[in-house]
């Protein structure tokens, strides 16, 4: 049996996923081409083209509709001003013991610092563009000395992929073009094809030389070994237009697959994923025909053809301002006029251009995004109409966003985990922490907008309670506020270390209680000295009576008392 990992079997792979693929490019193209020209790479020839690619756009309203769901979903789901995620565990009770409260909050301050630093909020804002556009978007993550890990964009066009049983991705081969130079530097001018060195000593750097990468599950890995060609995931590289028998410029390996494949939406066990721009498309052709025919309607207005009298058909044309014609007084009838009568009427079309585009918008959720900004209204919108709004848009976005965090934003966080425990970056993990599994929780704005439903159960229980505690306080029993507290703090995303550990917490109430004992002691001493004084005071003769009372022996008679 051949070896899986020959050249020649990796090609045949290869070919496969990009026959697989090739139902797709059309839509892609045609998408592109109406909606985001410079998206999309349809043929490996197609790098660093400055030609003009506009040219089926007269109207730019899905451009921006697009780029707005960009930014929008940029700023609800990964925004670079505030967290969107944290490091917990499932063990609720000890992610609240302090120094496991503090590595984790650490922890997670600590990636958003490599997100920051390298290229990942660009390449993601890249991404929710692509998806919203072809529905599905990819980019390679690879450990970086400089920055801990960098992305490596892909477009729509120069990628295919495949899935595995469960639909996840599980292999990417990728086409693209790279300069000598470029090809040198990285695999070093020993793995490079003859005519690829050549260029080099030449110093023909800028050169264009065509490599193909995949990546996919090793199919002949040992899992007895740790070298990285038996890990999990094989990633090679190698000229496409070199001989077979070159083999390839580099074999790696990986413990994680290393290429994230979001799909916007996905129907049964489709490769790729469908799209907002895909459903728009309609919508957006009709947008640029309307606005053809409104142009051509204006044109006719402005400028009508003409009929001309045939003796005046050598004489000097002036159609501008201020232009003149010469005709025979003899023939007024003859002179110079609208070859027929430019009345229309564009109040239709004008009225139906708005309604397309607010369809366009709606695809792509812009209308959303901007609900605040587009509120014409002159008393604007309240805070409690607002955070209505927000839980209008999770509806509306709530799917897109699990699938998100499943196959984009979750395996990112694990690979750069890995990445910072690789580099040694890592704070000093807690002894309490050995053997535990790390969970994430995603507290961005989108996310927690689907929190806020719970949050607004929580209101409505506190305010009943509220209203039932003047006339029975025992009610107040049946709440434990510590957990409300902490509960809220979840909801919300506030910074954990602003809320005190639960054993900081019952450390203080006990030293509370302790000097609540004291102070209730040193104030009862005054009134026991002063009674005691008195007892000391008090004549033996008279205590021994009334000791003597009190056991019945002195007792004074009836007469006596009376």
């Amino acid at each position: 049996m051949p070896s899986m990992t020959s050249r020649r079997e990796t090609e045949l792979r290869k070919a496969q996923m990009i026959t697989e693929r090739s139902s797709w490019m059309h839509h892609w193209r045609e998408i592109s081409e109406y909606q985001q020209p410079r998206v999309g790479r349809f043929l490996v020839s197609d790098v660093n083209r400055g030609d003009k690619r506009h040219n089926s756009i007269i109207d730019r309203t899905p451009l921006g509709a697009s780029r707005t769901l960009a930014a929008g979903m940029q700023a609800g789901v990964t925004s670079p001003a505030r967290p969107w995620f944290r490091v917990t565990l499932s063990d609720k009770d000890l992610v609240e013991f302090g120094p496991v409260k503090t590595w984790l909050h650490r922890t997670g301050l600590l990636m958003r610092e490599v997100f920051a630093k390298s290229n990942t909020y660009n390449t993601l804002h890249t991404g929710y563009l692509e998806l919203g556009l072809f529905g599905t978007w990819a980019t390679a993550v690879m450990d970086d000395f400089d920055n801990v890990i960098h992305h490596y964009a892909m477009t729509v066009g120069e990628y295919a992929l495949s899935t595995d049983e469960k639909g996840r991705v599980c292999s990417m081969v990728r086409e693209l073009k790279m300069t000598v130079y470029q090809v040198v530097n990285m695999f070093g001018i020993e793995k490079v094809s003859d005519s690829t060195r050549t260029a080099y000593q030449n110093n023909q750097m800028q050169s264009w030389v065509d490599v193909t990468h995949m990546v996919e599950p090793n199919p002949e890995r040992d899992p007895s070994k740790a070298d990285s060609k038996n890990m999990k995931w094989r990633s090679v590289y190698w000229e496409t237009k070199s001989n077979q028998e070159q083999g390839f410029l580099r074999e790696a390996g990986f413990t994680r697959m290393r290429v994230l494949a979001p799909r916007w939406d996905v129907t049964s066990n489709d490769v790729y994923g469908h799209s907002p721009g895909m459903e728009a498309l309609g919508d957006v052709k009709q947008l640029q025909q309307e606005q053809l025919r409104k142009g051509q309607g204006i044109d006719y207005k402005t400028n009508p053809p003409l009929q001309v009298p045939t003796q005046l058909r050598n004489s000097p044309r002036s159609r501008l301002p201020g232009g003149v014609y010469f005709y025979d007084q003899m023939n007024p009838a003859g002179g110079v006029r609208s070859a027929f009568e430019v009345n229309l009427d564009l109040s239709h079309l004008l009225e139906d251009i708005r309604d397309v585009r607010e369809r366009i918008n709606a695809a792509y959720y812009a209308d959303l995004f901007l609900m605040i900004a587009n509120d014409t209204r002159p008393q604007r919108a309240t805070a409690t109409e607002i955070a209505e709004r927000h839980e209008e848009k999770m509806l509306m976005l709530g799917p897109v966003l699990e699938r998100l965090h499943n196959e984009l934003l979750s395996p990112l966080i694990d690979i750069t985990f890995d990445a910072c425990a690789n580099a040694g970056i890592l704070p000093p993990i807690p002894k309490e922490l050995e053997d535990m599994e790390l969970q994430v929780e995603f507290i961005s704005v989108l996310a927690q907008a689907q929190r806020m439903v719970s949050a607004a159960g929580t209101d409505r229980l506190l305010g009943t309670i509220g209203t039932i505690a003047p006339l029975r306080p025992e009610v107040l029993d049946k709440v434990d506020f510590d957990q409300v507290v902490d509960d809220y703090a979840d909801m919300f995303g506030v910074n954990p270390e602003i809320i005190v550990p639960d054993d900081v917490v019952a450390q203080r109430r006990a030293q509370r209680e302790q000097q609540m004992a004291a102070q209730q002691a040193a104030a009862a001493a005054p009134v026991m000295a002063d009674a005691a004084k008195k007892a000391s005071e008090v004549d033996p003769t008279n205590l021994r009576d009334v000791m003597g009372m009190v056991s019945g022996y002195n007792s004074p008679t009836a007469t006596e008392i009376a």
